[in-house]
């Protein structure tokens, strides 16, 4: 299914903005196509969005027609093709600079691409035990407790980002990890979601932060479309022993 994000006409550079089209998967489940969908909303850019069901008999097929890597996102703009989500989310950064998805402050800029790397590289035992699911809560089958490190770094990173460069906005002002919404922010948002969803208890900082990541336009869009959605998939880890 195809949707539309009309924003009006944009150029920038040499490249006419007005052709992209993004193709992402199921948007309840599919933690990796919200990132890169977050910083296209950002940029203002019209667009066009491809959803594909996951877990289908035909994703593969579907998603093989636009993606070499065979996974979702994948961003088309004219003739280019940008697959992996920081990969879009760096594309679009050049594509918009006016959109500010990096800082323009050096220090900030360094940051924040650590901390998106860090997460798109990291964290692979908070991604198994706790799947994103935005439409039900699963905290009586949390296993949150097992990744109690991988919560505290991330935690620790939020913290340090919001006291070293979003209190000064670093990325102008606003209630982000660098102060106004940037890339880093679309890597974490997912993390947001998985901590409500599983009942993590946070500090007022990190709460406050998921508050903002939850309460901004282009999340609540897609956090709308999600609830739509009928298919439930079912995971390995909440799965009882026979």
């Amino acid at each position: 299914m195809a949707k539309d994000h009309k924003t009006g006409d944009h150029k920038t550079g040499d490249h006419k903005t007005g052709d992209l089209t993004l193709i992402v998967g199921s948007k309840n489940y599919s933690s990796w196509s919200l990132r890169p969908y977050l910083a296209l909303k950002a940029t203002g850019l019209p667009f066009r969005e491809v959803l594909i069901p996951l877990r289908t008999d035909d994703t593969y097929r579907h998603i093989r027609l636009y993606s070499p890597s065979g996974t979702v996102p994948v961003l088309l703009h004219g003739d280019i093709k940008v697959w992996e989500s920081l990969a879009i989310c760096e594309y679009l950064a050049e594509l918009a600079p006016a959109a500010h998805l990096w800082p323009e402050d050096s220090e900030a800029r360094a940051f924040g691409r650590s901390i998106a790397n860090e997460m798109h590289a990291g964290f692979a035992a908070l991604r198994q035990n706790m799947p994103m699911d935005l439409a039900r809560d699963r905290r009586q089958e949390s296993r949150a407790h097992l990744v109690t490190d991988q919560i505290a770094r991330i935690s620790a990173i939020w913290n340090e980002a919001r006291e070293r460069f979003g209190q000064r906005g670093a990325n102008g002002e606003g209630p982000f990890l660098l102060g106004g919404f940037s890339i880093a922010d679309a890597m974490f948002a997912p993390v947001a979601t998985r901590f409500r969803t599983y009942g993590v208890a946070l500090d007022e900082t990190s709460q406050h932060y998921c508050n903002a990541v939850f309460a901004w336009p282009g999340f609540k869009e897609w956090e709308a479309a999600a609830l739509a959605e009928t298919a439930i998939f079912q995971f390995d880890v909440f799965q009882k022993a026979d």
